[in-house]
Protein backbone atom coordinates (compact mmCIF):
# COMPACT_ATOMS: atom_id res chain seq x y z
CA UNK A 1 0.00 0.00 0.00
CA UNK A 2 1.71 3.61 -0.90
CA UNK A 3 0.24 6.46 0.58
CA UNK A 4 1.13 10.15 -1.31
CA UNK A 5 1.48 13.06 1.55
CA UNK A 6 0.52 15.81 -1.35
CA UNK A 7 1.75 18.94 1.40
CA UNK A 8 4.24 18.77 3.78
CA UNK A 9 6.34 21.05 5.38
CA UNK A 10 9.35 18.48 6.93
CA UNK A 11 12.30 20.89 5.48
CA UNK A 12 11.14 23.16 8.32
CA UNK A 13 13.22 23.38 11.48
CA UNK A 14 10.65 21.52 13.53
CA UNK A 15 12.73 18.52 12.00
CA UNK A 16 16.14 19.76 12.10
CA UNK A 17 16.46 17.15 14.62
CA UNK A 18 14.68 14.10 13.76
CA UNK A 19 14.32 14.35 9.87
CA UNK A 20 15.93 10.89 9.05
CA UNK A 21 13.23 9.35 11.77
CA UNK A 22 10.17 11.52 10.27
CA UNK A 23 11.03 9.75 7.22
CA UNK A 24 11.30 6.30 8.00
CA UNK A 25 8.35 5.98 9.92
CA UNK A 26 6.38 7.67 7.02
CA UNK A 27 7.88 4.61 5.11
CA UNK A 28 6.71 2.51 8.11
CA UNK A 29 3.06 3.86 7.50
CA UNK A 30 2.86 3.48 4.04
CA UNK A 31 3.33 7.03 3.16
CA UNK A 32 6.23 6.45 1.11
CA UNK A 33 6.17 9.57 -1.44
CA UNK A 34 5.99 13.16 0.32
CA UNK A 35 5.47 16.88 -1.57
CA UNK A 36 7.07 19.45 -0.01
CA UNK A 37 5.51 22.66 -0.90
CA UNK A 38 7.47 26.10 -0.59
CA UNK A 39 6.25 29.04 1.59
CA UNK A 40 8.69 32.13 1.14
CA UNK A 41 12.75 33.15 0.69
CA UNK A 42 13.22 32.17 3.57
CA UNK A 43 12.89 28.38 3.32
CA UNK A 44 13.21 28.00 -0.23
CA UNK A 45 17.23 26.43 0.24
CA UNK A 46 15.88 24.02 3.15
CA UNK A 47 12.77 22.72 1.04
CA UNK A 48 15.31 21.95 -1.86
CA UNK A 49 17.73 20.58 0.01
CA UNK A 50 15.89 18.30 1.52
CA UNK A 51 14.12 17.06 -2.26
CA UNK A 52 17.98 16.57 -3.40
CA UNK A 53 18.97 14.33 -0.15
CA UNK A 54 15.73 11.77 0.09
CA UNK A 55 14.20 10.53 -3.51
CA UNK A 56 10.86 10.15 -2.34
CA UNK A 57 10.47 13.82 -1.72
CA UNK A 58 9.46 16.79 -4.36
CA UNK A 59 9.46 20.15 -4.38
CA UNK A 60 6.88 22.75 -5.49
CA UNK A 61 7.81 26.60 -5.46
CA UNK A 62 5.38 29.93 -4.98
CA UNK A 63 5.03 32.42 -2.15
CA UNK A 64 2.54 31.64 0.50
CA UNK A 65 -0.26 34.25 0.96
CA UNK A 66 0.74 35.36 4.57
CA UNK A 67 4.42 36.01 2.86
CA UNK A 68 2.97 38.24 0.79
CA UNK A 69 3.80 41.75 2.10
CA UNK A 70 4.66 45.17 0.58
CA UNK A 71 7.85 43.66 -0.46
CA UNK A 72 6.06 41.05 -2.82
CA UNK A 73 7.31 41.38 -5.93
CA UNK A 74 11.12 40.91 -4.22
CA UNK A 75 9.86 36.97 -3.12
CA UNK A 76 8.40 36.58 -6.67
CA UNK A 77 11.22 37.28 -8.16
CA UNK A 78 13.51 34.69 -6.00
CA UNK A 79 10.71 31.90 -6.83
CA UNK A 80 10.81 33.00 -10.76
CA UNK A 81 14.51 32.73 -10.20
CA UNK A 82 14.19 29.23 -8.70
CA UNK A 83 11.92 28.48 -11.85
CA UNK A 84 14.60 29.87 -14.32
CA UNK A 85 16.68 27.08 -12.98
CA UNK A 86 14.58 23.87 -12.81
CA UNK A 87 11.36 22.23 -12.78
CA UNK A 88 8.79 21.73 -10.29
CA UNK A 89 6.00 19.11 -9.17
CA UNK A 90 3.84 22.25 -8.66
CA UNK A 91 3.28 26.08 -8.02
CA UNK A 92 2.31 26.18 -4.75
CA UNK A 93 1.63 26.66 -2.09
CA UNK A 94 -0.36 30.11 -3.38
CA UNK A 95 -3.72 31.74 -2.88
CA UNK A 96 -5.12 34.03 -0.55
CA UNK A 97 -5.12 33.95 3.42
CA UNK A 98 -7.66 36.33 5.36
CA UNK A 99 -7.46 34.76 8.44
CA UNK A 100 -4.08 36.23 9.80
CA UNK A 101 -3.67 39.64 8.37
CA UNK A 102 -5.89 41.68 6.12
CA UNK A 103 -2.94 44.61 5.63
CA UNK A 104 -1.98 43.36 2.06
CA UNK A 105 -5.55 41.67 0.24
CA UNK A 106 -4.98 43.56 -2.98
CA UNK A 107 -1.22 42.37 -3.24
CA UNK A 108 -1.97 38.67 -2.17
CA UNK A 109 -4.56 38.70 -5.01
CA UNK A 110 -2.06 39.99 -7.19
CA UNK A 111 0.88 37.16 -6.66
CA UNK A 112 -2.03 34.62 -6.52
CA UNK A 113 -3.11 35.65 -10.07
CA UNK A 114 0.80 36.27 -11.05
CA UNK A 115 1.87 32.80 -10.08
CA UNK A 116 -1.39 31.16 -11.64
CA UNK A 117 0.33 32.69 -15.11
CA UNK A 118 3.43 30.90 -14.15
CA UNK A 119 1.50 27.44 -13.80
CA UNK A 120 -0.24 28.12 -17.11
CA UNK A 121 3.17 28.15 -18.33
CA UNK A 122 5.04 25.65 -16.74
CA UNK A 123 1.92 23.03 -17.37
CA UNK A 124 2.32 22.30 -13.78
CA UNK A 125 -1.44 22.31 -11.24
CA UNK A 126 -1.36 24.41 -8.20
CA UNK A 127 -1.88 24.32 -4.55
CA UNK A 128 -3.98 26.68 -3.29
CA UNK A 129 -4.40 27.90 0.63
CA UNK A 130 -7.66 29.77 0.82
CA UNK A 131 -7.80 30.11 4.86
CA UNK A 132 -11.23 32.35 5.59
CA UNK A 133 -11.15 32.74 1.81
CA UNK A 134 -12.12 29.56 -0.13
CA UNK A 135 -14.95 31.53 -2.11
CA UNK A 136 -12.69 34.38 -3.21
CA UNK A 137 -9.89 31.46 -4.11
CA UNK A 138 -13.03 30.02 -6.37
CA UNK A 139 -14.13 33.34 -8.06
CA UNK A 140 -10.29 33.76 -9.13
CA UNK A 141 -9.95 30.19 -10.48
CA UNK A 142 -13.23 30.94 -12.53
CA UNK A 143 -11.58 34.05 -13.95
CA UNK A 144 -8.92 31.29 -15.90
CA UNK A 145 -12.05 28.73 -17.03
CA UNK A 146 -11.12 27.10 -20.15
CA UNK A 147 -6.72 27.61 -20.12
CA UNK A 148 -6.13 24.03 -18.57
CA UNK A 149 -5.48 25.12 -15.00
CA UNK A 150 -5.42 21.92 -12.92
CA UNK A 151 -4.65 22.08 -8.39
CA UNK A 152 -5.93 21.57 -5.19
CA UNK A 153 -7.27 23.37 -2.73
CA UNK A 154 -5.04 22.17 0.17
CA UNK A 155 -6.56 21.97 3.74
CA UNK A 156 -10.03 21.90 2.57
CA UNK A 157 -12.62 22.46 5.37
CA UNK A 158 -15.32 23.36 4.21
CA UNK A 159 -19.16 23.05 3.26
CA UNK A 160 -20.09 20.28 0.27
CA UNK A 161 -21.81 23.39 -1.71
CA UNK A 162 -18.20 25.16 -1.73
CA UNK A 163 -16.78 21.44 -2.50
CA UNK A 164 -18.81 21.35 -5.43
CA UNK A 165 -17.80 24.22 -7.07
CA UNK A 166 -14.55 23.24 -6.50
CA UNK A 167 -14.74 19.65 -8.32
CA UNK A 168 -16.74 21.34 -10.85
CA UNK A 169 -13.80 23.62 -11.85
CA UNK A 170 -11.69 20.19 -11.70
CA UNK A 171 -9.43 21.05 -9.12
CA UNK A 172 -9.58 18.22 -5.85
CA UNK A 173 -9.93 18.46 -2.33
CA UNK A 174 -6.50 18.53 -0.31
CA UNK A 175 -8.01 16.45 2.90
CA UNK A 176 -6.11 16.20 6.37
CA UNK A 177 -6.13 16.21 9.65
CA UNK A 178 -9.14 18.41 10.28
CA UNK A 179 -11.18 15.02 9.07
CA UNK A 180 -10.55 13.68 12.01
CA UNK A 181 -11.93 16.40 14.64
CA UNK A 182 -15.03 16.48 16.66
CA UNK A 183 -17.50 18.21 14.75
CA UNK A 184 -15.37 18.80 11.63
CA UNK A 185 -18.07 19.62 8.98
CA UNK A 186 -15.75 18.27 6.04
CA UNK A 187 -16.16 15.41 7.66
CA UNK A 188 -20.31 15.22 6.48
CA UNK A 189 -18.88 17.00 3.02
CA UNK A 190 -16.34 14.13 2.12
CA UNK A 191 -19.12 11.78 3.03
CA UNK A 192 -21.10 12.70 -0.12
CA UNK A 193 -18.20 12.86 -2.61
CA UNK A 194 -16.40 10.14 -4.60
CA UNK A 195 -13.23 9.62 -3.76
CA UNK A 196 -12.00 10.57 -6.79
CA UNK A 197 -11.72 14.23 -6.29
CA UNK A 198 -9.59 13.59 -3.22
CA UNK A 199 -6.02 13.77 -2.31
CA UNK A 200 -4.38 13.12 1.19
CA UNK A 201 -1.84 15.37 2.84
CA UNK A 202 -0.49 16.56 6.16
CA UNK A 203 0.97 20.14 6.63
CA UNK A 204 3.07 18.96 8.90
CA UNK A 205 4.05 20.28 11.72
CA UNK A 206 0.33 22.03 11.35
CA UNK A 207 -3.10 20.57 12.13
CA UNK A 208 -2.15 17.40 13.78
CA UNK A 209 -5.56 14.61 13.38
CA UNK A 210 -6.73 12.75 16.15
CA UNK A 211 -5.25 11.20 18.68
CA UNK A 212 -2.26 13.39 18.61
CA UNK A 213 -3.95 16.46 18.12
CA UNK A 214 -2.05 19.63 19.82
CA UNK A 215 1.23 18.12 18.68
CA UNK A 216 3.90 18.18 16.16
CA UNK A 217 2.23 17.01 13.04
CA UNK A 218 4.28 13.99 10.83
CA UNK A 219 3.76 12.58 7.88
CA UNK A 220 3.60 9.11 8.77
CA UNK A 221 0.14 10.36 10.93
CA UNK A 222 -1.33 11.02 7.13
CA UNK A 223 -2.45 7.07 7.39
CA UNK A 224 -4.42 8.52 10.63
CA UNK A 225 -6.64 10.60 7.79
CA UNK A 226 -7.09 7.58 5.39
CA UNK A 227 -7.96 5.07 7.75
CA UNK A 228 -10.32 7.80 8.66
CA UNK A 229 -11.63 8.35 5.29
CA UNK A 230 -11.95 5.04 4.86
CA UNK A 231 -14.34 4.62 7.74
CA UNK A 232 -16.42 8.03 6.49
CA UNK A 233 -16.63 6.15 3.30
CA UNK A 234 -17.37 2.82 4.44
CA UNK A 235 -14.26 1.48 2.02
CA UNK A 236 -11.40 -0.30 2.53
CA UNK A 237 -8.06 1.74 3.40
CA UNK A 238 -6.15 -0.04 0.25
CA UNK A 239 -8.94 0.98 -1.52
CA UNK A 240 -8.68 4.64 -0.22
CA UNK A 241 -5.04 4.77 -0.50
CA UNK A 242 -5.16 3.37 -4.50
CA UNK A 243 -7.60 5.93 -5.23
CA UNK A 244 -5.80 9.38 -3.88
CA UNK A 245 -2.85 7.72 -4.67
CA UNK A 246 -4.00 7.53 -8.15
CA UNK A 247 -4.77 10.96 -8.09
CA UNK A 248 -1.87 12.52 -6.70
CA UNK A 249 -0.08 10.90 -9.64
CA UNK A 250 -2.38 12.32 -11.99
CA UNK A 251 -2.43 15.85 -10.54
CA UNK A 252 1.70 15.89 -10.08
CA UNK A 253 2.55 13.63 -12.77
CA UNK A 254 4.31 11.81 -10.08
Amino acid sequence: MLLIDTHTHLYLKDFDHDREGMLHAAAQAGVGRLLLPAIDAETHDAMVAMEQQYAQCKAMMGVHPCSVKADYQRELAIAQDWFSKRDFVAVGEIGLDFYWDKTFIEEQYAAFRIQIEWALEKKVPIVIHSRNACLECVKVIKEYTGRGLTGVFHCFSGSLEEAREIIKLGFYLGIGGVLTYKNAGVAQAVAQLPLEHIVLETDAPYLTPVPYRGKRNESAYMRLVAEKLAEIKSESLEQVAQVTTANARALFNL
